[in-house]
Order: C-alpha cells, then structure tokens, then sequence
C-alpha cells in the first residue's frame, strides 16, 4: 500500500474523466470546422475571425476563473463549465443561423477557459496532496479523449451524419459522467492551510511566473503547428498523398498519449527540470526533422518526436507554477493557462505567414527555435530529482479539503 486514503484515489479517478471529457469535446470540435463552415456559410474570410474568438474568449474565461475561484472552490467552476461546455458544442452543430454559432462558440470559448483553468488547479492541488508526480496522468487522459473524439469525428464524416446526429450521443453521455463524477473531485488547501480563496487572494509576482508563460506559449505554438500544418505540409512540401497527408496528426497525438503515460515516472525519478529538458531536446530535434526531411516518411518520423517531447511540457508548466505559488497555485494556473491560447492564437498564423513569405521547411524552424529556448527556462522548473518539486516532497496525508459537492 503506498498510503493514499480512498477520497484522494476517488478524486484522481474523477479528475482524470473530466480531463478525457474535455479532450473529446474539443476534438469534436476543431476537427469538424470545415462542416461548421459548410453548415452555416461562413466564408473563407470570416472564417479565421470565428476561430480566432475562441481562444481569445477563452482567456477571457481563464481571467474570470481566477477572480471566482476567490469565491467557489475550483470544484465548483469545473463542475458546471464542463456540462455548458457539452451544451455549446451540441449548440453549433445544431443551429442554422450565423448568430447560433456565433453564440455557442463564445459560450464554448468562455467556458473552455474556465475549464481549463479549474481543472489545472485541481490536478495540482491533487499532485502536491499526493506527494508525486501525476499531473502528466491527467493530461493522458486528455490526450485520450482528444484521439476518441477526432476518431469519432471520422466516422461522423465517414457515414455523413449531421452535426447534431454526431454532437448528440457525445453529449448525452459525457454530461451525466461527468456530473457523476464531480461528486468525488477533492479541492486542495494551500500549504499553510489556509482556505482556497486565501490562497487565490495571495499575490502572484509576474516577473516570477513569466518564464513558465513563455514555455507555455512555445509549446503551444509548435502544438498548434502540428494541428494546423502537418497536413499540408506533409502534402503539399513532402509529396505525400492526401490520405498518407491525414496521418501524421494521428501519429502525434498517439504519442503524445504515449509520453504523458509513462512521464510521470521519468518526473519521479529524474525530476521536472529533467524531463523539461528532454522534452524540449526532442521536440527541437522533431521540427529539425521536419524541416530537413527528403520524403513524407521522414517527414512522420520527425512529427513521432513532436510528439513524444511536447506532450511533457505543458502539464509540468502547470505543475511547476504550483511549486512556484503554493500559496497562490490557483491565481498563478489561470495566468499561466492564458498563454495555452496566446500560443495557440500566434502558431498557426505566424507558421502561414512564413510560409507564403519565405518557406513553408523554413517556416518549421521558428518554432523548433522556441520549443528549443525552453532550456532557457528549464531552471523554472526546480532542479532536483523530487517526486513532486523542490520543497514539496512531503507526506501525503492530506494537505486537502472538503470533496468538490459542496461550496
């Protein structure tokens, strides 16, 4: 027995299906935009305005998160975000008028901001009651939602269904399960045992945190090139066919599943920093890949390591503001998830535009360059090799409050 009381194992069991709910919902849908586009006629002008107010609203909703959380535990946030965010998708694939989607894609992205936000905080404040790393867990099983949700979407494609055929049974599902779920999810205290909204009240020094909101940026940025680009790079650069072309995001993602599943052991055994650093070598060398590659089969061996390093980065941001805040964890994830979507918002345009400019092989190595600058920054993320972080090895009795049912 490795002394974890069931309410902990309860609330990580809960947490990771929440995380897997979010990773199939937006799967669902940015892997069906152009049948949204088609849907309700969004042109080809309009149509990056729409998308590009989803990541913004979703900052949005990570700013309120941090006031609210001042309020209500993150428990209760994620509780509700999570069925608005089912019933925004079910929205925008079942309207009919350019208002409709408009409307369900800012609930979808205040919500998704939210979301997240809270359900960092808790995968944290599980982490530090925990005493070790799980925090790469919990992004696996995102990872897995995203691969159910974009399989999913296939077949909706495959078999032509609507929107609202295919949006339908998912959320008829996820809702009650998450519901359910949420009676187990266990907010944590900060570690002075103080109240959560003591501790979301406690200053965040800025110039502290902005290392780790440069790293999530960088992430992002190559993340969103993967999802944006591999394709037509793949195509269009590498002279792969257009069915080889759907491959490699596939590929990404199953290793990107891959890496968070065992990362947490190589984070307690070589610390953080550690694996940051392998990480950010391996994704660097993945874009090196790419942009050197001869032929398409290279080209997917080059996004395999894309994969394997970036998925690390990004929950250990999450987890290194943790360490770095423990008595203010909470304010300090919802600053930090804001640059989730300032990297998501700068990548996908700014690999565009290099690549009608200059290059599109060119264009890969900008964010290879800053995935790569994460070395920088790798101090950030402690430098011992502690289960959980420096200073937070401790025991794991509990440093935790009351289940998530309640205010």
């Amino acid at each position: 027995m490795d002394g974890i009381d069931g309410g902990l194992r309860h609330g990580r069991a809960s947490l990771a299906v929440g995380f897997f709910a979010q990773g199939a919902t937006f799967a669902l849908l940015v892997t069906r935009i152009p049948a949204l586009q088609d849907r309700y006629g969004v042109s080809d002008a309009l149509l990056p305005a729409f998308l590009a107010a989803v990541p913004v609203l979703a900052g949005v909703g990570s700013v309120a998160t941090e006031h609210l959380v001042k309020r209500v535990r993150p428990s209760v946030v994620l509780r509700w975000a999570q069925p608005a965010v089912c019933l925004a998708l079910l929205g925008a694939g079942a309207g009919e008028a350019l208002w409709q989607l408009a409307a369900a894609l800012a609930v979808f992205g205040i919500c998704v901001g939210a979301l997240d936000a809270s359900m960092n905080m808790l995968g944290v404040s599980l982490q530090r009651a925990y005493g070790r790393s799980i925090m790469l867990g919990f992004h696996a099983a995102y990872s897995l939602g995203g691969i159910l949700g974009a399989s999913l979407a296939w077949a909706g494609a495959h078999w032509q269904l609507s929107l609202a055929l295919l949006y339908g049974p998912v959320v008829a599902v996820l809702i009650p399960l998450t519901l359910v779920g949420s009676r187990w999810y266990v907010d944590g205290r900060a570690e002075t045992g103080g109240t959560p909204a003591a501790s979301a009240a406690a200053p965040v020094a800025m110039r502290l945190l902005l290392p780790l909101c440069l790293v999530m940026a960088f992430a992002y940025i190559g993340d969103s090139t993967v999802s944006n680009w591999s394709a037509k790079y793949l195509q269009d650069v590498l002279g792969g066919s257009e069915q080889l072309a759907t491959v490699p995001y596939n590929v990404y993602m199953v290793t990107t599943l891959l890496g968070r599943s065992v990362g947490d052991l190589g984070v307690r055994r070589f610390g953080a920093a550690a694996v940051v650093r392998a990480g950010a070598l391996v994704a660097a060398a993945g874009f090196a890949v790419v942009a050197a590659a001869p032929g398409a089969w290279v080209g997917m061996a080059g996004f395999t390591l894309l994969g394997l390093g970036l998925c690390v980065i990004v929950p250990q941001t999450f987890a290194a503001a943790g360490r770095l805040f423990p008595e203010a964890s909470d304010t300090a994830i919802a600053r930090l998830n804001i640059f989730n979507y300032v990297g998501f918002l700068v990548g996908s345009p700014l690999v565009g535009a290099l690549g009608d400019a200059w290059s599109y092989r060119g264009a890969m190595l900008v964010p290879m360059l800053l995935v790569a600058a994460t070395l920088l920054y790798a101090h950030s993320f402690g430098t011992d090799s502690a289960r959980y972080g420096v200073g937070h090895e401790r025991p794991r009795t509990a440093d935790v409050g009351r289940a998530g049912n309640g205010l």
